[in-house]
């Protein structure tokens, strides 16, 4: 181990453990950040390395906090903390891991994905208004548990990754050939999980668990406060996830706060006291925002789509929330700073997403696919197949393209903010629908059209904006 790197560990260990010098190693460890930050060459733009130091530092801050209440298991904390912080630093077996990212490289020419989400079932227990997965059966669509542990070890052995995010459907209801996905975690106990949940099945029993296995952090979906959250998910619903956050605390589990921003609750999101409840009160460890995308139901739901303007807005929340209350809150859409784009289409620290019927989309967000699972493990081949479909180069040429000094950060979608060029340049003729409403979407002239004038008046509210030093 390196140096820096075994001064890194023992930094991290005071936090945890040493909370008479907790202070004095939380500084530290955010003057290193920072520093690593400020070096880094490959960013020109000092605004987003000034938004990433102030994201980064603002986990520091909340994990501090949790720390200190007595809400985390160190176990949890520590897995969660090396998850975060990279394959070369504290992590066992890095070398092995990174040497397997060198190999994808040598082959292929580029970086394999950072991680994949995976939407092992379809099956939900509530009917959300403009949900994408849209389904409460208890006969949908669920993924064999030896295809779902294939994957996993896909994500390991080839990409040499050790982080994945479980989406749904309801993940917490998955079950097949007399599994559930506590096995999965058991037995991938050297990858770390992130599930987005409703929450309402996370009982004290299955947060002790959770506590046990050290390696998930549950991302709970809410709307904004119980009339917000009850009005979507159904009556009753935002005190089930007030029950589940509770019994995470009480095991010690860091959770985090997944909200939709719709034009039905953006006024919420626009207040301090929002924030404020899922951190200060619940002790929320990170927030994950996602703008209304309509897609799937959703598609006949355009009414719900926040418009630029109050996007806009939202985007000037978060820099407040980063710079002056120190919250670990990012937006998929307007947080394209942290993440240098778009990270669709399998490309370096970015994703590819896989549903419940086995089809290998660019993204939760792009309903459509080439290939599925199930054929590629029948042939013989494996996930790499998928990352090099014309589709997914398409849309990594298009980040390359797109994603030069002085771009539009506030605009990093793909099919959200540039579905003109989404339709004529990125999907091919070989390219499917994941569902019929998708498949309507590409006919949909109104739909078309509505998407267009959408990303037209964006780019005239941002362009002043996101284009400085």
């Amino acid at each position: 181990m390196k140096t820096e790197e075994f001064i890194f560990k023992k930094v991290v260990e005071t936090i945890i453990f040493n909370k008479h010098y907790r202070s004095v190693a939380v500084k530290q460890l955010d003057k290193y950040i920072k520093n690593n930050i400020e070096n880094d060459s490959s960013e020109e733009l000092v605004d987003a390395k000034l938004k990433r130091y102030q994201f980064l530092s603002s986990f520091l801050n909340i994990a501090k906090k949790n720390l200190d209440r007595g809400f985390y298991s160190k176990l949890a904390l520590s897995k969660l903390i090396h998850s975060l912080t990279g394959d070369t630093l504290i992590i066992n077996g890095a070398d092995k891991i990174k040497s397997k990212q060198i190999e994808y490289k040598s082959k292929y020419g580029e970086y394999p994905p950072g991680f994949i989400v995976l939407s092992p079932t379809k099956r939900c227990n509530l009917k959300c208004k403009g949900c994408y997965a849209s389904s409460n059966s208890s006969t949908s669509s669920t993924l064999p548990y030896s295809i779902v542990d294939k994957i996993i070890s896909d994500v390991y052995n080839i990409f040499g990754r050790k982080f994945a995010v479980i989406s749904g459907g309801e993940p917490f209801l998955y079950k097949s050939e007399g599994k559930t996905l506590m096995d999965i975690f058991k037995k991938h106990n050297d990858v770390f999980f992130l599930v987005y949940t409703n929450g309402t099945l996370i009982t004290p029993d299955i947060a002790q668990e959770l506590a046990e296995l050290g390696n998930v952090t549950p991302a709970i979906s809410v709307e904004g406060f119980e009339k917000e959250t009850d009005a979507r998910r159904g009556k009753g619903v935002n005190n089930k996830v007030l029950k589940a956050m509770e019994n995470l605390r009480q095991a010690g589990i860091p959770f985090g706060i997944s909200v939709t921003a719709t034009m039905k609750n953006y006024k919420l999101l626009l207040k301090n006291e929002f924030y404020d409840y899922y951190f200060e009160e619940l002790g929320g460890s990170y927030m994950w925002q996602f703008q209304f995308m309509p897609i799937g139901r959703g598609e006949e739901e355009l009414n719900l789509v926040v418009d630029p303007e109050k996007r806009v807005a939202l985007y000037k929340m978060w820099e407040k929330l980063l710079a002056e209350k120190k919250y670990p809150m990012a937006d998929f859409w307007n947080s394209g700073e942290l993440s240098k784009g778009c990270i669709a289409y399998g490309r370096k620290n970015g994703y590819i997403y896989i549903d419940w019927n086995g089809n290998i989309m660019p993204c939760v967000f792009v309903p459509y696919y080439v290939d599925n699972v199930y054929d590629l493990y029948k042939q013989g081949k494996s996930l790499v197949h998928a990352t090099q479909s014309t589709l997914m180069k398409n849309g990594r040429k298009w980040q390359k393209d797109y994603e030069r000094p002085g771009y539009n950060y506030l605009m990093p979608c793909s099919i959200r903010d540039h579905y003109k060029n989404f339709r004529e340049n990125i999907i091919t003729d070989n390219t499917k629908p994941e569902d019929e409403q998708a498949e309507k979407a590409l006919e949909d002239h109104k739909y078309y059209s509505s998407m267009i004038k959408y990303d037209d008046e964006l780019e005239e509210l941002t362009k002043g904006i996101i284009y400085r030093d």
